[in-house]
């Protein structure tokens, strides 16, 4: 079986799946570790949960602006903005 196992998947070509793999499933145990911790709708004790809907629009802000949308939020939302700059410029046309 273990043979069988590292002919079949340990092998260069399959080396880039494994990363694309293991960093979906890294990303998304980061998403819902951080969504069952810090959301303020999530009331994960007994405690928090009997005192049902909470206005508290504070921590939502707070859980809303997190550090990576603060740095984002100045820069600009193009994937290459050197490049649509270059060919959004109009042509001089010739006269």
């Amino acid at each position: 079986m273990d043979a069988t196992f590292r002919k079949r998947w340990l092998k260069p070509e399959v080396y880039p799946l494994g990363v694309f793999v293991i960093g979906a499933v890294g990303l998304a145990a980061y998403l819902s570790a951080r969504k069952l911790i810090t959301d303020p709708e999530v009331r994960v004790n007994k405690d928090d949960r009997k005192h049902g809907r909470l206005d508290n629009h504070s921590e939502g802000e707070v859980y809303h602006n997190h550090p990576l949308r603060r740095f984002l939020r100045d820069k600009k939302t193009q994937i290459m903005p050197g490049l649509n700059e270059y060919f959004s410029k109009p042509l001089n046309p010739s006269k």
